[in-house]
């Protein structure tokens, strides 16, 4: 990578596109699990909190292959444990008493400091950590903000009905089942589209590092190789592209500049059904004044 593209002190503005085949993507838990779409056009939608939770899901293990230190990527939202017990930890580490009615600024700024240290997830997202016994602590305001993924073209979810060999339940059984029936929701294909954006005027209040990038990106490259479930088909990465800005404000708008990494759908093609049927294109060669690029995949 470019020692711009990974300069924390820098603001960066990305685009990320990946590809679903014979999968679900991104269940609706409010519509039977069925795939996520703009009920107006048919495209399809993948929320930002399932792109963040794949990437809570691998960058531990990529800052682990890079040899960070473990202790510094540390995942704040992960299954299994309690907001309030990681919160409280930060009174513990700090000295400050947990039950205390009113704590002053300093103490909960050394509070918030030392859950940015420890967590990689709150110094690139944030979090709301005014729970519980650490009310006092308010949220932290993360610098890395994703979008919502839509699909360049609408994608029609299809349902199919499964069955398995054995019951739920002992009684089925004894009453002479013999097999259960179930479904599951598929996307035959879908090609998504996300952006996301780096403040480095935020960054510098978490302490995010050139470290820290760098662990994103290379978790963005792998991150839907180490989430394969049956349900997710197959999903592959087809593109990352990142404009790096001079310094912290930014040198151009974000939206021009991501718009112009354009997707084609190539000529003949009426129903997309994989990724050789479009072409991504990258026009870059008059970049405004104090722009870098680098296509990170593609």
């Amino acid at each position: 990578m470019k020692p711009e593209t990974t300069d924390p002190r820098v603001r960066h503005d990305a685009v990320m596109f990946f590809d679903v085949t014979d999968g679900n993507p991104n269940g609706d838990p409010d519509g039977g699990n069925r795939p996520r779409i703009d009920e107006a056009t048919g495209h399809g939608l993948v929320t930002d909190v399932a792109i963040k939770r794949k990437i809570r899901d691998t960058i531990g293990l990529t800052a682990e292959h890079l040899g960070y230190p473990t202790d510094r990527y540390q995942v704040f939202v992960e299954a299994g444990h309690a907001l309030n017990t990681r919160t409280a930890e930060s009174y513990t580490a700090t000295g400050i008493e947990l039950k205390s009615r009113k704590i002053t600024p300093e103490q909960a700024e050394a509070a918030r400091q030392w859950m940015s240290s420890r967590y990689v997830d709150v110094r690139l997202f944030g979090a709301v950590l005014s729970t519980g016994d650490t009310k006092a602590l308010g949220q932290i305001r993360g610098p890395l903000q994703f979008g919502m993924a839509r699909s360049i073209d609408p994608v029609l979810p299809v349902s199919h009905a499964i069955t398995r060999v054995t019951q739920t339940r002992q009684a089925d059984i004894d009453n002479g089942e013999r097999t259960e029936m179930g479904s599951k929701w598929t996307v035959p294909y879908g090609l998504y589209r996300v952006q996301f954006h780096y403040s480095a005027a935020i960054a510098a209040k978490t302490g995010v590092s050139g470290e820290d990038l760098t662990a994103l990106y290379r978790t963005l490259q792998l991150m839907l190789d180490h989430d394969r479930t049956a349900t997710r088909g197959i999903m592959t990465l087809r593109g990352l592209y990142v404009f790096s800005h001079a310094d912290a404000f930014g040198n151009a708008a974000a939206q021009p500049l991501l718009e112009r990494v354009r997707v084609q759908r190539l000529t003949g093609v009426e129903n997309p059904r994989a990724f050789t049927d479009y072409k991504i294109t990258e026009d870059v060669d008059a970049l405004p004044p104090g722009i870098t690029f680098e296509a990170l995949a593609g």
